[in-house]
């Protein structure tokens, strides 16, 4: 089921599958990816109990292996509508048997929706209600209208002279090791028609806390701020495909050498019984 919410700046509407964020616009002018399967089916999908690829598509806890397809499985699930105001969504999803057979581990996941001026700010909650640890990922995936030739816009990194990133294999999805840099200028990078030909650009270490994207007049038309330990840059690669993917994480795909349990993965989180992660980010839209 779909919902919408509007203001005076923006209209969003969510779709309980996935409690996915389908649509933002500012009057007839839409700022999402709708969504095409020639390039990439989803918009904006939450990235839940993993982010990213699993070393041979699967986990080990405990001592058994579990298989797990990409992102894990939360855009997958219808999520309830727990709470509707004049500017607020509250979603929840919680574990099941059938999750549990996937990913042993209780647990309660709230994604929020707020609409504040031009901007929409996602919350996520997850808490632990039961005895046992519980491990896991979380991360944003909002994709944003582009040209399908994005030459000549720009990528906006707040306060960097130049990005570090990792990349990933092309056949397995996982990072890669090696240490490549993008250089700057005035904390911007202007965009080739390849740019996003060969990899994800996986950002690492909190290097910055705001990245927007510039069109080729040099204006500004979304802004991504969020305090997370690493960010991705995607767009479907080699298809000069009409989306930018500026996505926020707590968590990441297995690099290439990973060989170990679930609870010795990079970028895990971990709540004891009761305890609760809290996290957020702020999508700033400019017509």
């Amino acid at each position: 089921m779909r919902y919408s919410l509007s203001n005076d700046e923006l209209t969003i509407e969510v779709e309980s599958l996935g409690a996915e964020l389908k649509s933002v616009r500012s009057g007839d002018h839409e700022f999402m990816w709708q969504g095409d399967n020639k390039y990439w089916g989803r918009t904006s999908p939450v990235l839940f109990p993993f982010v990213g690829s699993l070393k041979d598509k699967q986990f080990r806890y405990k001592g058994k292996t579990y298989p797990m397809s990409q992102h894990g499985f939360a855009r997958d699930l219808e999520h309830q509508l727990i709470e509707k105001t004049d500017n607020r969504f509250l979603f929840e999803l919680r574990s099941t048997e059938e999750t549990l057979a996937r990913y042993p581990m209780e647990f309660v996941l709230n994604i929020g929706y707020e609409l504040l001026g031009n901007s929409v700010k996602v919350t996520w909650t997850v808490s632990n209600p039961a005895q046992e640890d519980l491990h896991f990922s979380i991360g944003a995936h909002p994709g944003f209208n582009t040209p399908a030739d994005k030459s000549g816009y720009r990528l906006y990194f707040e306060g960097l002279d130049e990005v570090h990133y990792h990349g990933n294999s092309q056949t397995t999805g996982l990072s890669l090791r090696e240490d490549k840099v993008l250089k700057l200028e005035n904390s911007r990078i202007t965009m080739t028609s390849d740019f996003f030909d060969t990899y994800t650009y996986m950002i690492e270490n909190r290097q910055t806390k705001t990245v927007g994207i510039e069109d080729a007049n040099g204006k500004m038309f979304v802004k991504v701020e969020f305090d997370m330990p690493l960010f991705a840059l995607w767009s479907k690669e080699g298809a000069n495909a009409p989306f930018i993917c500026i996505e926020p994480w707590c968590g990441r795909c297995d690099a290439e050498d990973f060989a170990g349990e679930l609870q010795e993965r990079e970028y895990d989180n971990v709540l004891k019984k009761d305890e609760v992660f809290n996290s957020s980010y702020l999508m700033t839209f400019y017509k």
